[in-house]
């Protein structure tokens, strides 16, 4: 009897691809981070290029010399660096308290219906845009701060020189009261959302040790949270360093440096918005280029140190564990 041929089957090759799925999703998101360094790069080397006139004629000088006149071609950054560091301070000193204030109570003391009305509304007050802000500041702030508030400190502090001089209802002070209403959504957003990541159990734990509300919240539940609320108070900084809009309208644009934080002063991102357009000299263009060089240094000094703040108090959280 015959056997009945062998049936024969095909035999199936796979073909090993020339790159995975895997490494072609991480040379493709390489791709955009890698963007990123090379813009930063590019942005700073554009700045440089611009400002090589202005470097090489003043040099360090530019840093610490006070006249801004273009007239005679003379220019000195030290007033901008000065107003933007003393209103973004100013700012800070009265949004951090509040807006993390705001943070706990919306987090841990507010029924939730009310938290989420509330933290919605502060959100929608982060897209406003600063011309905005700007616009109220002149209408609003300004005359309150002129007629009320600026002689109030005055009678009570008119002695000392943070608040002597006539009052203007433009300067130092009414700048950092609109930059701190400008970062309060940031520090407010931001400081929530930490104090709703910590754990329920450290609440619970507190509680069940007879803690009150206020203790566990205060002993508990923000020292958990510190990092991302310090993270909040950098995050609203770097935007007080950075707005524009609303400064230059309320600060009085004055390229001088004053005690007094009644008096007029100016801005690094406020002189370039108002000068930049009618630079016609080339020095002139080139030392307002430095001095947006010196606005992107200055900013990524104050980030850096932000960042190794973090760094250094997760280490000490991380011995202390």
């Amino acid at each position: 009897m015959a056997t009945p041929a062998a049936v024969v089957r095909p035999t199936r090759t796979l073909r090993k691809p020339l790159i995975s799925g895997d490494e072609l999703a991480k040379a493709f998101t390489f791709f955009f981070a890698a963007l990123i360094i090379v813009v930063t790069f590019a942005l700073v080397w554009q700045l440089w290029i611009g400002s090589s006139p202005a470097k090489e004629k003043f040099g360090f000088r530019f840093l610490t010399s006070s006249l801004w006149n273009p007239v005679t071609d003379e220019y000195g950054a030290l007033p901008f660096i000065y107003g933007t560091l003393l209103t973004s301070f100013l700012a800070l000193l009265i949004s951090v308290p509040l807006g993390v204030g705001a943070a706990i109570y919306l987090s841990e003391l507010a029924s939730p219906r009310l938290s989420n009305t509330l933290t919605f509304l502060v959100e929608l007050l982060a897209a406003v845009p600063s011309v905005i802000f700007g616009l109220i500041a002149i209408f609003s702030l300004v005359p309150l701060m002129r007629d009320y508030i600026e002689p109030a400190l005055q009678n009570a502090f008119g002695s000392t020189p943070l608040f002597s001089g006539p009052a203007f209802g433009v300067g130092y002070l009414t700048a950092g009261m609109i930059l701190a209403v400008m970062t309060f959504p940031f520090i407010i957003s931001v400081s929530r959302e930490a104090l709703m990541a910590v754990p329920r159990e450290q609440r619970e734990a507190a509680l069940a040790l007879g803690a009150t509300k206020w203790e566990s919240t205060w002993q508990i539940v923000l020292p958990f949270a510190k990092l991302g609320i310090l993270g909040s108070v950098f995050l609203g900084l770097a935007r007080a360093l950075g707005e524009t809009m609303a400064v230059t309208m309320v600060i009085g644009n004055d390229p001088a440096i004053h005690a007094s934080l009644l008096a007029p002063g100016y801005t690094i991102a406020a002189v370039i918005a108002n000068e930049f357009t009618e630079a016609s000299g080339k020095m002139y263009s080139s030392a307002l280029v430095e001095l947006g060089l010196v606005l992107f240094a200055l900013t990524m000094l104050i980030n850096g140190v932000a960042q190794l703040m973090i760094v250094l108090t997760t280490k000490k959280g991380s011995a202390k564990a």
